[in-house]
């Protein structure tokens, strides 16, 4: 057997890297025409393994003409301590000095900038210029730009706002933009976070083309597949997208682990509790971080998604009467986008007679299930600190509502659908536990 293909943890090599070609495209599009692209997602949606594709030399291999011209830096904002427009600057020269093999001259003018000690954009301004003299140009790509756009004790309000209209002004506005291309990162879009907006300016953020990374699509999915080698029966395909949602971190992380089943020897018996119970142990951070990153609204129409979707897992246990959830959702359509947009809920159309009904569901079932567990983590005092919330959501009936529903769960914890419940599908795919004849590794691929 090979060693696992899967990547669990870190970024994806680009030579594994699959799928995103509609974003990849995009980028290529807006470097050819030394433009900026803004690349948001959420968690574990890929960001990092994109500009890591960006950046291989391997990868520019295939674009002849272009390879010579483009010099790269790549650089995560949260690796520079603390944050300023002083330390941004100083770590971007010295990493374009350091790509900058063949040219001595220009290595040695970005050290007379970095030995005086003062590196602004008219530092960058200046080697972007002598950069076009050399008929070269800049491809700056900027990871976990997020950092960029929240204060510090070394940063504030003030300095932001001067930051982020430099860095307009040097990709917009200045004489030597056609000189670099600008590829940002960030967890939302860059309109929802930073600074307020100037009424009397144009916004800092309207120079980029917004992009964003959504679950890897069944083609994404069939080509991660491909490049493993691995071949997966229908039905166990369809059980792994159901607790996986397409989120390509929880992907990696599935088929690592059957991966580990398949190494183990052919005909080998799944525990499927024991692969429900890694699986919920491997991506436990993965779900923490989403959660995290909810505002107090997305969290509580999380909620109460996730009770109206209980309903129909409990049987006849108990009857949740949440009929009023989609009037709720009427009137949160901005903050459900949002939720879609990041993955984390699916929206589907439905024509009822004439009318068209939004209806919207948890992508992966074990986000669902994580939120159920929150719910019954939510004690009467966070019940509520949350009250003002829910009341902005919903009636005072209402709310007496899922109180009632989250004290039954509170007090009724050992009725939840047990673990394997909610890997439904993939007990199903694996009747008898045998992984045999449903998984197999193409050796001579």
């Amino acid at each position: 057997m090979p060693n696992n293909p899967f990547t669990v943890g870190q970024p994806v090599s680009p030579e594994k890297f699959v799928g995103r070609t509609t974003e990849i495209s995009a980028a290529l599009d807006q470097i050819y025409n030394h433009g900026s692209l803004a690349i948001w997602g959420g968690p574990g949606m890929g960001k990092s393994s994109f500009l890591e594709k960006l950046a291989a030399p391997q990868y520019w291999e295939e674009f002849p003409g272009q390879s010579s011209k483009a010099v790269i830096v790549l650089l995560s904002c949260q690796t520079i301590q603390p944050f300023n427009a002083l330390n941004f600057w100083r770590e971007v020269l010295t990493i374009l000095k350091d790509e900058l093999h063949n040219e001595p001259n220009l290595q040695a003018d970005i050290e007379k900038l970095l030995a005086a000690g003062q590196t602004t954009k008219d530092s960058l301004r200046q080697v972007l210029q002598k950069l076009g003299q050399q008929k070269k140009f800049l491809v700056l790509l900027l990871d976990d730009y997020d950092a960029a756009l929240y204060p510090n004790e070394q940063y504030t309000e003030a300095d932001m706002e001067t930051f982020l209209s430099e860095c307009r002004s040097l990709a917009y506005h200045a004489r030597e933009r056609k000189h670099l291309a600008i590829i940002v990162t960030s967890l939302k879009r860059l309109n929802e976070i930073g600074p307020k907006l100037n009424p009397n300016a144009s916004p800092w953020y309207n120079h980029y083309l917004f992009q964003s990374l959504k679950p890897f699509t069944n083609h994404d999915f069939d080509q991660l597949l491909q490049h493993a080698n691995l071949s997966i029966e229908p039905q166990l395909k369809e059980a792994i997208r159901e607790i996986t949602g397409g989120h390509p971190t929880l992907l990696q992380i599935a088929c690592s682990l059957l991966y580990r089943e398949v190494k183990k020897g052919e005909g080998t018996i799944l525990d499927v509790t024991a692969f429900a119970q890694n699986f919920e142990s491997d991506t436990k951070q993965i779900f923490q971080n989403i959660w995290d990153r909810c505002s107090e609204v997305e969290q509580t129409l999380l909620m109460l998604m996730a009770l109206s979707g209980l309903k129909g897992r409990l049987h006849k246990k108990i009857k949740f009467d949440m009929s009023d959830i989609d009037l709720i959702f009427t009137q949160k359509v901005r903050e459900l986008t949002n939720l879609e947009e990041q993955g984390v809920i699916t929206r589907t159309k439905n024509t009822n007679g004439q009318a068209e009904i939004r209806e919207y569901s948890f992508t992966s079932s074990i986000m669902e299930r994580w939120v159920i567990q929150e719910i019954w983590n939510t004690n009467e005092t966070a019940l509520q600190q949350r009250k003002k919330v829910f009341l902005n959501l919903m009636s005072h009936q209402q709310l007496e509502k899922f109180t009632t529903d989250s004290q039954w769960l509170w007090q009724h914890k050992d009725e939840i659908p047990t673990i394997l419940e909610w890997f439904g599908k993939i007990s199903a795919a694996l009747p008898k536990g045998a992984i045999k004849g449903l998984i197999n590794w193409n050796l001579g691929a």
